[in-house]
């Protein structure tokens, strides 16, 4: 037991100067740690900012000016005045993302209590801004509304008191959210590249033949890549965190970021076993990459980070189940944005392991067949 242990962490410490030696995959993990994490959480924005709008004003009323005066920074643009013959061609060209058509006689028609109708053209090509956007828009019209005609000067209060409480992200801001879901992607993506090229890199450069001829099982090789490719994806993780998520970004993380590290470690045991499985059915690194990226998609796509799993159809629901990125990122959410501790998680955690023991065995006897072949 003792030997076993001895090598494999002697072959870890040669993952890593192997590692070391690699610039380019060294590069990616600095890079998709740090300056990817952070032009993702700034970029990528699910709330509205500096929408483009323009305003059809067939009215020109008091009414009018004032709900074209409401649309303001940093939330829309300045308001572009429009002909009514122009709205059909700046909404084909994509000129801008909304254009409201205010109609003759709105004021009147309002006063009058006639309910016009205010058309609101939506360019519903970028979902996101099209669906926050339309309830911005409706928002402020209503209040616009509201003031014009006297609702809204304490004569008529409204007759629910509505207390908006938002926990774990009140200011709403995206990045908070997108910058430590990003780094769940990333650690989806590197822990299936670097174990996995670990691999392919020993076949294509000759030295399994060493290995082979070295008093060293299957196993005590594959529990070296997986240890030394873990260690450098953690600690990177680390440095994301502590430098780029808290430092830069400023994200508040209530939770404990030693326990996330822990559970990182779990899914990074069940990701590198799944990263080996792949490399001992691919003969080269081309193949191993197009093996790779629909793993990688179909599990960042659908674990529940960029949509709520409940939301999918429940065969799926189902099928994700044996994802373990499934069961990470709803581990993540627990601890790094409610602050939950290993009372809550554990669950996650027990599923992480006994998927990784099932993938790192089918591994196993992969991995003991490639060797045997080899021989």
């Amino acid at each position: 037991m003792r030997r076993s242990l001895k090598n494999v962490y002697r072959l870890g410490l040669k993952e890593l100067n192997s590692l070391r030696r690699d610039p380019v995959l060294l590069f990616l993990l600095v890079f998709t740690f740090t300056f990817a994490i952070y032009t993702v959480a700034t970029g990528v924005q699910t709330e509205v900012r500096n929408a483009s709008i323009a305003i059809v004003d067939e009215d020109q009323s008091d009414l009018s000016r004032q709900i074209r005066a409401a649309f303001l920074k940093p939330y829309f643009k300045q308001p572009v005045l429009l002909g009514l013959e122009q709205i059909d061609p700046v909404m084909d060209a994509g000129l801008y993302a909304f254009v409201i058509n205010i109609p003759p006689d709105f004021q009147a028609d309002v006063l009058a209590g006639r309910r016009p109708r205010l058309q609101v053209n939506v360019d519903a090509t970028a979902m996101t801004l099209a669906g926050n956007g339309a309830a911005y828009i409706q928002n402020i019209i209503n209040r616009q509304l509201a003031n014009f005609v006297g609702r809204t000067d304490g004569t008529a209060p409204l007759p629910v008191a509505l207390a908006m409480r938002t926990k774990f992200n009140p200011n709403l801001d995206s990045s908070w959210f997108m910058s430590v879901m990003q780094i769940v992607s990333n650690i989806t993506m590197l822990s299936l590249i670097l174990s996995g090229a670990a691999v392919i890199r020993e076949r294509e450069r000759g030295t399994i033949e060493h290995l082979l001829v070295m008093p060293v099982t299957p196993g005590e090789i594959m529990m070296a890549k997986i240890w030394a490719n873990g260690l450098a994806i953690i600690l990177a993780v680390t440095l994301s965190l502590y430098a780029v998520v808290q430092g830069i970004l400023g994200v508040v993380i209530t939770g404990s970021i030693p326990l996330f590290l822990l559970g990182t470690a779990f899914f990074l045991y069940a990701m590198t076993a799944l990263g080996i499985v792949l490399s001992t059915v691919a003969r080269s690194m081309p193949q191993f990459g197009l093996l790779a990226i629909p793993f990688f998609v179909v599990m960042n796509m659908l674990s529940g980070g960029t949509s709520p799993i409940e939301g999918m159809p429940e065969t799926l629901q189902v099928l994700m189940q044996i994802a373990p990125s499934t069961h990470f990122t709803r581990f993540a959410q627990a601890v790094i944005f409610r602050g939950a501790g290993l009372d809550v998680v554990w669950p996650q955690l027990a599923r992480m392991a006994l998927i990784g023991t099932v993938l790192f065995v089918f591994a196993l006897m992969r991995f003991r067949a490639t060797m045997s072949a080899a021989r």
